[in-house]
């Protein structure tokens, strides 16, 4: 259902709760009940029809077989895809705010429709079987208005969907080989692979953070408060493609990891990459973040002002806003007020507990951060420690162009 443009979900009556000490709160299911696991031996694919798609994609498929997108099977077909797009929900009524799918040229969708298996590959490397189930059309266009709230071709996700082919496969998919590793790739794990850590570390609860930047203090801070509270911290930067000016994923997970190591008790957190691209959906990105959070086994996640948005398509708090229509999600929302340094107290603090205004305030984004840097300017240390100011301007370039 849709109430004043934000997606409602009526099936559940639990209540998304934001922080609390007495939050009782355990592991969740994975989305839907169950797992996804969809990899396979190595099978005899010669002679198969095939279709060559991109890295990101790749990633995607990975996210799928891996079960960061359980309950998803494959690439949805025409009824979840136009249920998510309408309702933000799967046509059986599971809430799922992004299109997983795959697009293909018409003459590709016309020779499809005569095999049951298609091989997909990625630089000519056979990876994946994809089971065909059907092809459709869809509305670029009604598609960017229903995820991204604009059909602005400056907003990067309206573009990447406007740059889409004009049809859509579904179909369930099995991986036959993973990608190959690499130093990117040192610190993914599957769901099944966090759980058995989250498991054997003991913590009954676990709070997710969604990240496509480099930690600042405020970042920092945020965390640690989260720590108070709960038994572990799930650090989940985003690896895969972004827009330009941002962060460089080699940056990302090297600023991670020296934070982990240096400021960190080595009990209490851990880092996971995800690699999917950021899509820049604001608030139903959120939704997903959470589900991809869930699956991991995060018990909370924390949704930050303006999460996953860009430029000024959305409302600073239009991200936090919509769990209010999610109730049944399984994972807790977290919403803390923005953290700054007051000059005043001396500390880092919020609208909450400081009384002083803007004038003693000294804020830390990540447009700020980025545009720092790229004056050659070294963020002062308590605004960024100063292990990740050396490390980041130690690159020549840690923007993407």
């Amino acid at each position: 259902m849709v109430v004043n443009n934000t997606i409602t979900d009526t099936s559940s009556s639990i209540q998304a709760n934001n922080i609390s000490s007495n939050d009782n709160a355990s592991i969740p299911r994975p989305h839907g009940g169950k797992l996804i696991n969809k990899f396979t031996a190595k099978k005899d694919v010669a002679g198969l029809f095939s279709i060559e798609v991109s890295t990101d994609l790749r990633n995607d498929i990975e996210n799928i077989a891996d079960g960061i997108f359980s309950p998803l099977e494959g690439f949805m077909g025409q009824e979840d895809f136009k249920s998510v797009i309408e309702s933000g929900h799967l046509k059986n009524g599971l809430a799922w705010t992004i299109p997983i799918v795959l697009d293909v040229e018409d003459t590709t969708a016309a020779q499809i429709k005569d095999f049951g298996e298609i091989v997909l590959k990625n630089n000519n490397d056979y990876f994946a079987v994809l089971y065909f189930e059907e092809v459709y059309s869809f509305d670029k266009i009604g598609t960017s208005k229903a995820v991204y709230q604009t059909d602005d071709v400056k907003h990067p996700g309206v573009a990447r969907t406007l740059e889409m082919k004009d049809k859509l496969i579904g179909g369930k998919i099995e991986v036959i080989k993973k990608a190959s590793s690499s130093p990117l790739r040192k610190y993914k794990m599957s769901p099944s692979e966090t759980r058995s850590e989250i498991q054997r570390r003991g913590w009954k609860t676990v709070v997710g953070f969604q990240t496509r930047n480099v930690p600042h203090i405020a970042h920092e801070m945020l965390q640690k408060a989260a720590l108070n509270i709960y038994d572990g911290l799930f650090l989940n930067p985003i690896i895969g493609k972004k827009k330009p000016g941002d962060f460089k994923d080699e940056v990302i997970i090297e600023t991670y990891r020296t934070l982990l190591e240096t400021y960190y008790p080595k009990d209490r957190a851990m880092l996971v990459t995800l690699h999917t691209v950021m899509r820049y959906a604001g608030p139903r990105e959120a939704i997903h973040h959470a589900i991809m959070r869930k699956n991991f086994g995060c018990s909370h996640i924390i949704i930050g002002r303006d999460h996953a948005g860009v430029g000024d398509y959305y409302h600073p708090f239009a991200a936090q806003e919509i769990f209010k229509h999610y109730p049944n999600l399984e994972i807790q929302p977290l919403f803390f007020p923005a953290f700054y340094y007051c000059k005043k107290c001396i500390s880092y603090s919020n609208e909450r507990n400081c009384p002083h205004g803007p004038e003693f305030r000294d804020e830390l984004s990540g447009t700020k951060m980025r545009e720092l840097i790229n004056r050659a300017e070294i963020p002062a240390e308590h605004l960024m420690r100063p292990e990740i100011s050396k490390l980041i301007v130690s690159y020549k370039n840690p923007f993407i162009k």
